[in-house]
C-alpha cells in the first residue's frame, strides 16, 4: 500500500505519461488528478513536478538516452514520466532522500515492482553526478523556432528563457471590495510579500506561487488570479461609464469580470463558442459578487444571426483564438500540441472573427483585438490585413504600458515586466 508521498508521485507521473505520450491537455489532466489529493501540499508538489518537467525536459531525455543500455519501449512510457518526475525532484531541490524513496514507492504502486530499483539506481546516479548537459529549448518545434528568428531576430533566446522560467503570481484586486492597498495590507498579514505595479491599477505581483485558497477573502471575492498583461485589456478597452459591451470570446472570464469590477453599470454581454466553458465565466462573476451583471450567450461570435439582435455595442473585445505562444511559461503543453498547420488555421479564424464582429461595433465606437500571441501573423500582420480591406477602420495610439510599439499595435513579449507575452490593437469605428 503506498503512502501519499508515493501517491503524489503517481498522480504526478500519470499527469506526464497523458500530457507528454498521449496528446492529452495538462489543464485539463490536472484538473482531474488533482481533487483526488486531500493535502493542498501534495496538490502543490503534484502541479510543480509536472511544470518543471514540461518547461525543460531535454536534460531529463539526455539522462535516460545515456544512461539505459536500450531506449524504453512505448509499453514503458508511464515508467519514462515517473522517472522524468524523479529528475525534477531532484532539479526542484526537494530533499533528495525524501523524494528519491517516494519515487521508487511509486514505481511499486504503478505495478512495476520489478522496475522499482531501475528508477531508484536511475535517480540515485542522478543525485550524484548531475543530469547530463542538453539543449535546454530542444523540446520546441523547429518551424516556431524558425518563425521566432523571423519575427525577433533579437529576442529569440530571450523569449525561449523566459517561456521556460517560472512566472511570478500575478493578483487583481476587487476593487468594488478593497483598494489594492488595503489588500496588499491582508496579504502581508498573511505572511504573503506582494509588491505593486504602476501600470496596473489594480494588480498585486507575488513573486511564490501559492494556492488560491490561501489567498484573503479569494472564496468571497476580494481577489483573483490574472496576469499583468490581461489586466491590461481593461485600459485598452476603456469603455464609456454604462457602456453597451461585448466580450466575444469571454471564457473563461477574467477580462469580464475585471471590466464590471471597474464598472457594474456596464450593459455587457459575454459570449463563447463553448457553452461548458461558459459556466466558468458565470461562476467566476458568482464569486466575485457579478453574477446578474452581464448577459451570457453561448455562440459562435462569427454567426451574427444565431446571438445577435442587430443593436451595436460601444466596445467590442475579440481576445482572438491563437497559438498561445505567448504563454507557455504557464502551459507549457502547448510545445506538445501545436502544429505549423494549425496556424493558417488560426490566422483564417481570427479575420472570420474580426469581419463578423466590426458590423457589431457602433459608428464611433472601439474594437480591442488582443492575443495572447507572440507571432506577428496572429498579430501586427493581421490587424494590417484588416485595415487594408476595412475603410471605416483606423488603428489608435497605445502606450509604453501596452509594450513595443509595432505601427497598428503593440507586442509585450514573455517576461517583459514579468508579463505574459501578448499583443493588443485599438480599432476605432468611423463615425
Amino acid at each position: 500500500m503506498s503512502g501519499a508521498g508515493a501517491d503524489s508521485r503517481v498522480a504526478a507521473a500519470r499527469v506526464l505519461d497523458a500530457v507528454l505520450h498521449r496528446g492529452r491537455s495538462l489543464k485539463q489532466e490536472l484538473a482531474t488528478a488533482l481533487p483526488a489529493l486531500g493535502d493542498p501540499r501534495d496538490r502543490a508538489l503534484v502541479e510543480a513536478i509536472c511544470y518543471a518537467v514540461l518547461r525543460g525536459p531535454g536534460r531529463y531525455q539526455a539522462a535516460l538516452a545515456a544512461w539505459l543500455p536500450r531506449p524504453l519501449a512505448k509499453r514503458d512510457n508511464e515508467l519514462r514520466a515517473l522517472l522524468y518526475a524523479g529528475f525534477a525532484q531532484l532539479d526542484m531541490a526537494l530533499p533528495a532522500h525524501a523524494a528519491v524513496a517516494a519515487t521508487v514507492d511509486a514505481a511499486r504502486a504503478l505495478g512495476r515492482t520489478h522496475q522499482a530499483g531501475l528508477v531508484n539506481a536511475l535517480l540515485r546516479r542522478a543525485q550524484r553526478e548531475g543530469l547530463p548537459a542538453a539543449d535546454a529549448h530542444a523540446h520546441w518545434p523547429q518551424w516556431l523556432r524558425t518563425q521566432l528568428r523571423k519575427d525577433w531576430p533579437e529576442d529569440e533566446l530571450a523569449i525561449l528563457d523566459a517561456s521556460a522560467a517560472t512566472p511570478p503570481l500575478w493578483l487583481r484586486v476587487n476593487r468594488r471590495r478593497h483598494d489594492r492597498a488595503a489588500y496588499r495590507a491582508l496579504l502581508e498579514q498573511a505572511g504573503l510579500v506582494a509588491s505593486e505595479d504602476p501600470a496596473l491599477a489594480e494588480g498585486l505581483r507575488l513573486d511564490e506561487s501559492v494556492a488560491m485558497a490561501a489567498l484573503p477573502g479569494f472564496a468571497q471575492g476580494a481577489v483573483s488570479v490574472q496576469d499583468g498583461a490581461a489586466q491590461l485589456v481593461a485600459d485598452a478597452l476603456a469603455p464609456a461609464a454604462g457602456a453597451r459591451v461585448l466580450d466575444a470570446c469571454a471564457a473563461p472570464g477574467g477580462k469580464s469580470a475585471h471590466l464590471l469590477e471597474r464598472d457594474p453599470g456596464l450593459r455587457l454581454t459575454a459570449l463563447d463558442v463553448d457553452a461548458a466553458r461558459l459556466d466558468t465565466v458565470r461562476s467566476g462573476l458568482a464569486r466575485l459578487g457579478l453574477g446578474e451583471q452581464a448577459r451570457l450567450r453561448a455562440a459562435d461570435a462569427a454567426d451574427l444571426a444565431a446571438w445577435w439582435d442587430g443593436t451595436p455595442f460601444d466596445a467590442v473585445l475579440l481576445d482572438a483564438p491563437c497559438s498561445a505562444t505567448g504563454i507557455v511559461r504557464r502551459q507549457p503543453d502547448v510545445l506538445l500540441h501545436r502544429r505549423e498547420s494549425d496556424l493558417g488555421a488560426l490566422v483564417a479564424l481570427q479575420a472570420r472573427l474580426l469581419d463578423a464582429l466590426w458590423r457589431t461595433v457602433a459608428p464611433g465606437g472601439v474594437l480591442v483585438y488582443a492575443t495572447c500571441s507572440i507571432l506577428k501573423v496572429e498579430n501586427e500582420a493581421q490587424v494590417r490585413a484588416f485595415l487594408e480591406r476595412t475603410p471605416d477602420a483606423r488603428a489608435e495610439a497605445l502606450d509604453a504600458r501596452f509594450g513595443r510599439d509595432c505601427g497598428v499595435g503593440r507586442q509585450r513579449l514573455p517576461g517583459e515586466s514579468g508579463y505574459d507575452g501578448f499583443f493588443y490593437s485599438r480599432l476605432r469605428r468611423a463615425a
